[in-house]
């Protein structure tokens, strides 16, 4: 199952590539809305292999997934990879720079089954598609917008 966005930021492709890179701030937003987030290798810095492992509430169970950055190319985008009850997920963001002020934000989500329940419950996320999509597009519409709020705080 594939989700994916674009969206246009008013802000220089190295400003919103910084803005993404913020691992620490993601971390600390997953921590408000109760999501545990360990990440694995801290000394690590910023780059392909920083890993974390998170466990949160879905559904009435405890989930756990490990979430990998595979790729990581400043400043045009980066790849994350994870795993969890049987799903991986492919996570894609690049980045076009349309002017010097102007960027575009592709946001691709690829999700696969290993096992017979993951590939039922991908059967019935596939009967609620059209909504999904509809939020999926909202949330990434929402998240350019806090990109851009952010990078006229700091100008």
């Amino acid at each position: 199952m594939k989700f994916s966005s674009k969206e246009d930021i008013e802000a220089p492709i190295e400003a919103v590539f910084a803005a993404l890179s913020e691992f620490e701030s993601f971390e600390r937003s997953a921590i408000r809305r109760g999501i545990e987030v360990q990440r694995v290798n801290e000394n690590a810095g910023i780059g392909a292999g920083m890993a974390w492992k998170a466990a949160f509430d879905l559904r009435g169970k405890r989930r756990n997934l490990d979430l990998k950055l595979v790729e990581y190319t400043p400043p045009t985008g980066m790849r994350l990879e994870s795993e969890s009850f049987g799903l991986t997920g492919d996570f894609q963001i690049e980045l076009v720079a349309l002017s010097p002020k102007r960027t575009r934000m592709a946001i691709t989500l690829t999700l696969s089954p290993k096992n017979l329940s993951a590939r039922l419950f991908l059967q019935s996320l596939k009967l609620a598609k059209a909504n999904l999509t509809k939020r999926f597009k909202l949330k990434a519409a929402e998240f350019a917008k806090s990109l851009e709020d952010r990078k006229t705080r700091m100008a």
